[in-house]
């Protein structure tokens, strides 16, 4: 028996639930890129502790940024770009239920990109993106490619002050203005969709409590602190679950 013939009745019954609702939000995290191919480097610290001095947090943490941003670019050019991946099952079908008036809305805390590349329009980036970069000193916007061909450290093309990437880091705060607009849209939603997240980071695992509509789902692979409140749980890789509707 396959994986997901085991998840058989609780797909039907996500299918079931797309079906008679209009209103969904989807709130997604690593699991629904890893599938594109992105590692989620929390679940691989080891693989990089074996090329690098420190843990990927601290490397991602504002205070390392500005104290050795050499280091902190070679970790990030070489570990948090990837310009080959392509949205997987997940990212088009949320794509398509948004076209048919569906998903009214996408909260990521991915950094890749890749909803908007499947299609998605409305789509709350809660940790920001790599695709835009501004510099510190005039604000100047650099695309994700003036990042890959920098030297170690990349400067502005216009006034030669540091660019950093529109990605929040560790001791950073959220975007306000992404932040009021994933909790307005999760309080109007009917159905939330968990995928792809063991949500364990915050602030932006509790913006889950401002849901109170009628069907909580949780797809993933590993059991999430929100299944006891869950009216359906598919714990089987995203994608393949999406593939199957």
């Amino acid at each position: 028996m396959s994986e997901l013939s085991k998840h058989s009745r609780e797909i039907i019954e996500l299918q079931d639930i797309i079906k008679r609702y209009n209103n969904i939000v989807f709130f997604g995290g690593a699991g629904v890129s890893t599938e594109s191919g992105i590692p989620d480097f929390r679940s691989v610290d080891g693989l990089y502790h074996q090329e690098y001095d420190y843990p990927p947090e601290t490397i991602l943490s504002h205070t390392f940024y500005i104290r050795n941003r050499k280091e902190f670019y070679r970790f990030y050019k070489k570990k948090m770009l990837f310009l080959d991946a392509k949205p997987n099952a997940a990212h088009l079908k949320l794509a398509e239920l948004e076209t048919a008036g569906k998903v009214r809305a996408v909260i990521t805390q991915n950094i890749d990109g890749l909803h908007q590349a499947a299609g998605s329009r409305n789509v709350y980036e809660l940790h920001g993106s790599v695709l835009r970069n501004y510099c510190e000193k005039c604000g100047a916007f650099h695309d994700i490619n003036h990042m890959l061909s920098s030297d170690e450290i990349p400067l502005c093309k216009e006034c030669g002050g540091f660019v950093k990437p529109d990605v929040v880091l560790y001791e950073e705060g959220l975007d306000d203005g992404t932040i009021r607009g994933a909790v307005t849209a999760i309080q109007k939603a009917d159905v939330m969709i968990i995928g792809g997240t063991s949500l364990a980071v915050y602030p932006a695992a509790g913006l889950i409590d401002y849901f109170k509509g009628d069907k909580l789902v949780v797809i993933n692979k590993a059991p999430t602190p929100r299944d006891q409140f869950a009216d359906l749980i598919i714990q089987a890789p995203i994608g393949e679950v999406f593939g199957m509707l």
